[in-house]
């Protein structure tokens, strides 16, 4: 599943024709979007919509704590650390410059509030706390932000620290940031509710800083992340998220990126035109549910005759709104399927495509083993398969 979810967020596609004898169809066309890169995303089906300069480098500002966030659940996970457990705040954490929650060397600050201070204060000395804690020191953190980045896919991101204050070589691109959105929506679900939470602060500390900066979160309701950044560098950035309920698809979601935009505003205003757009330019169609087979395919030397192919979830694309009859669906498989197959092991391809242009393809796997059959069933399989 986590390759599956790998590809997908990397995956663009550009241009449609239908069948021959239908005159060529465009994409919708987007908004004009006033950003140096963007792109909108549909996380369900795992497709980029439409999208501007998303492999070009830029500073991260803020969106760096994405991935810091990604590290720190991770550390939750395996019970490197707790929520309830508190961490000192060093000298290097309090004197942190720019966006901060107000925390001192004097407090011993759980982890919950400063996951709450990094996300919703974007703190950066909520983030130095975190990344000393996680980490031990935070060249330490850094690098594992660069082996997850790695891991993640992230092909042109390199951290330079875990808060996103300008540094040389300090950089990331619109895709990368898409990749980083989904995979920590995904591995950590029970964590993600962090990031629609639209005030907070700390006791003891000052309340001037308590509001989300995330405008959407205060403005459409469907919308419930994920993280704004700004420095004089990056200009105003903003990964936003949003999941609609539609009578073909519920909880549909969508991503938008948008970079080096003007104003807090402004960040706000061209995310929202990109979310509204994918909602309305594309609809979402579900081929098929968790666990179902698409093909059950002959086995050979197999104690079953047959192989379900399919997914563990659901299989969802996103088409131009009002194309959803021309989607078409073949599988390329190799031939013959010899027994033994694991259950979860990859076998065969799904490729969807609107009339005759390719949109996805989807890995399918065994939902069911196979194991091999006995001597004389494997012997008799391999006669018929020679005579074939």
């Amino acid at each position: 599943m986590t390759r599956f979810f790998k590809a997908l967020a990397a995956l663009v596609f550009s241009g449609a024709t239908l069948v021959s004898v239908v005159q060529a169809q465009p994409l919708p066309q987007p908004p004009e979007i006033a950003a140096k890169s963007w792109l909108v995303m549909d996380v369900s089906a795992g497709q980029i919509l439409a999208s501007k300069d998303i492999d070009s480098p830029v500073e991260p500002a803020s969106l760096t704590k994405l991935m810091t966030a990604y590290l720190v659940f991770d550390a939750l996970r395996t019970k490197k650390v707790t929520l309830a457990q508190t961490l000192p705040v060093s000298e290097r954490a309090w004197k942190m410059p720019g966006s901060r929650m107000f925390i001192d060397p004097k407090m011993q600050v759980p982890v919950e509030d400063l996951i709450k201070g990094m996300i919703v204060q974007s703190g950066n000395d909520a983030t130095m706390a975190l990344a000393e804690g996680v980490g031990g020191t935070i060249e330490r953190f850094v690098q594992l932000m660069n082996d997850q980045a790695k891991a993640l896919g992230m092909k042109n991101t390199s951290y330079r620290n875990a808060e996103g204050l300008t540094e040389a070589g300090h950089t990331t691109t619109a895709r990368d940031l898409s990749i980083l959105s989904v995979r920590l929506m995904h591995d950590f679900p029970e964590y993600v509710h962090y990031y629609s939470i639209k005030k907070y602060h700390y006791p003891g500390t000052p309340a001037s800083n308590d509001t989300n900066r995330n405008l959407l979160l205060h403005r459409d309701p469907t919308v419930d992340g994920l993280k704004t950044g700004h420095t004089n560098a990056a200009g105003y950035c903003l990964v936003a998220t949003a999941k609609r309920d539609f009578p073909n698809m519920s909880g549909r979601r969508l991503l938008s990126v948008v970079l080096g935009a003007s104003s807090e505003s402004a960040r706000a205003n061209e995310s929202q035109k990109l979310l509204n757009w994918g909602y309305t330019a594309y609809e979402g169609i579900k081929l098929f549910d968790a666990g179902q087979a698409v093909a059950n395919p002959k086995v050979w030397k197999g104690k079953a005759s047959e192989l379900k192919l399919g997914r563990t979830e659901p299989i969802i694309v996103a088409v131009p709104a009002g194309t959803a009859a021309q989607v078409k669906t073949e599988i390329a498989r190799p031939e013959p399927l010899v027994a033994p197959f694991k259950q979860g092991q990859a076998v065969a391809t799904l490729k969807i495509k609107r009339g005759e242009e390719p949109l996805l393809e989807v890995p399918l796997v065994a939902l069911e083993g196979v194991e091999e059959a006995g001597f004389v069933g494997r012997a008799w399989d391999a006669m018929r398969l020679w005579i074939k």
